[in-house]
């Protein structure tokens, strides 16, 4: 029996988030929109619910391409909107998560940012700006902004991308 687990993440722009988790193997569903946790995060900010299967792509794997594929050691003004978070529904992996960002440390010079939060509401983002890249992959956001962290993907991530998807654009 196919166990699917989820997961959210939040960082930047949610059409870049979208993209770069619908470019990867073992991938589900991503689901665009904006995630609220509680306490202090308990507004709205944009994120991506990510659907997937864990026997073809582990959560520290997906951790680690979050990490460098936004801003992880950047808290800008705009972190209200681009909250960098990992959003959790199950407990369990409230302590994989925390882990993950401590030995992913590591790689990275500047402090990492990332919080690790309980996910509590969602809201899908509007249909016409659902799968945007791979609708407008030509418009100047995406060929700027999204293409960069394909690339990226392509390079540091390779035997994780879905190069049919990918190189397709």
């Amino acid at each position: 029996m196919e166990t699917i687990h989820r997961i959210g993440f939040g960082g930047g722009c949610h059409w870049c988030t979208e993209a770069v988790y619908n470019s990867l193997k073992g991938i589900i569903s991503v689901e665009q929109g904006f995630v609220a946790s509680e306490g202090e995060e308990s507004s709205f900010s944009e994120a991506v619910i990510v659907r997937y299967d864990p026997i073809n792509i582990s959560l520290e794997d997906l951790i680690l391409i979050h990490l460098y594929t936004h801003k992880s050691t950047s808290n800008h003004s705009m972190r209200k909107k681009y909250r960098s978070a990992i959003y959790t529904f199950e407990t369990v992996d409230d302590e994989r998560c925390a882990l993950a960002l401590q030995k992913f440390q590591e790689i990275f010079e500047s402090p990492l940012i990332t919080k690790v939060l309980p996910f509590k509401e969602f809201r899908i983002s509007d249909k016409a700006f659902q799968n945007y890249y791979f609708k407008n992959p030509y418009k100047p956001f995406c060929t700027t902004h999204i293409a960069p962290k394909l690339k990226l993907l392509l390079l540091k991530f390779a035997d994780q991308v879905d190069h049919v998807k990918v190189l397709d654009q």
